[in-house]
């Protein structure tokens, strides 16, 4: 089963996502005459195959669901290797370099894959991902993956150090992407990678120090329209509340008649505002009309107290055409 393609039941050696809660969600490979523990009791690897995908599969102590993988079911289950790229940041990524079937993009590091598996999707079917990492297991093992979900065909996986080798190729990609402890060293090769006609480039880094050398090296190697932006997500608390009815047609105000009495008033007992209605003829005839204390129930949102923190910074800027 590609992450790529959508099918509609399991077969033997697809990567399926076990659905136990909504923080515990396990991948595994179906493999015929396997079993998998899990809090409910054990799950057979057999009865899985010919089930449809997001099936209810029951166990001996409670109920799960096994849905289909893709790249957002990956990086919220995938086993950590690294520090990973998760969705919110991925989708600003793939809009800001302008990503499409058929782009040619270069990814440096690898890690966990989180990012390797939504960019993949986002260039399929015509186009390619060449990712490299300096671990070598780290890379051995994300090449196991992309065979494993059936989509090494659209990724070359290399075990390089780019910033002190390179990428070692030239006029080859339309994007490339850089999650390195210090990019700017890279920022010259990764700028021979671009195809002539140019192209754009993002850095990821959590310190803003790095983003000033990255900003700083990528101006002075001709790349223009740089900027960073953070992808921040804020939850907020929806509650019901009852709230009372305001009537907008009624006319508040302070009439002066009254303040004029009350200064002739050799007490000077000041008297409250009165509210009076738009409906009145005439002075003689306002009276004091009866507040309307009903109530409706509203729903209203707010911030809560603590919100997810900072992920990290995305620098990006534009090549218009490499003058060597």
């Amino acid at each position: 089963m590609s992450f790529c393609r959508t099918n509609k039941t399991i077969k033997e050696g697809d990567t399926v996502i076990l659905y136990l809660s909504f923080n515990q969600l396990y991948p595994i490979q179906v493999k015929r005459g396997l079993s998998h523990h899990t809090k409910y009791g054990s799950l057979k690897h057999s009865d899985l195959i010919g089930k449809k995908f997001g099936s209810r599969v029951e166990c001996s102590q409670g109920s799960l669901f096994v849905l289909q993988g893709s790249p957002e079911m990956w990086t919220i289950s995938l086993p950590h290797r690294t520090q990973i790229i998760y969705t919110p940041n991925i989708s600003v990524i793939t809009m800001q370099l302008d990503l499409k079937p058929g782009s040619i993009v270069i990814e440096s590091g690898t890690g966990s894959a989180s990012l390797s598996h939504a960019l993949i999707r986002t260039v399929y079917p015509t186009g390619h991902l060449h990712t490299f990492e300096f671990h070598q297991q780290r890379s051995e093992a994300a090449s196991k993956e992309f065979k494993d979900h059936e989509v090494s065909d659209y990724v070359s996986v290399y075990h390089r150090d780019v910033c002190a080798q390179g990428f070692g190729v030239e006029d080859l990609a339309d994007a490339v992407f850089l999650d390195l402890p210090s990019p700017w060293k890279a920022l010259e090769s990764a700028k021979r990678a671009l195809k002539k006609e140019g192209g754009r480039i993002c850095s990821f880094s959590p310190c803003i120090e790095q983003v000033q050398k990255t900003s700083l090296e990528l101006s002075k190697l001709g790349f223009v329209n740089v900027f960073t932006v953070e992808s921040l997500r804020r939850i907020l608390s929806v509650k019901k509340y009852d709230l009372p009815d305001f009537d907008f047609n009624m006319d508040w105000k302070i009439g002066k008649d009254e303040e004029e009495k009350c200064s002739n008033d050799k007490n000077n007992i000041q008297k409250p505002a009165v509210k009076r209605t738009k409906n009145a003829t005439n002075d003689s005839e306002e009276s004091d009309e009866e507040i309307d204390e009903s109530t409706s129930t509203r729903y209203t949102a707010k911030p809560i107290n603590i919100q997810p923190g900072h992920t990290g910074f995305l620098t990006f800027a534009t090549l218009l055409h490499k003058n060597f």
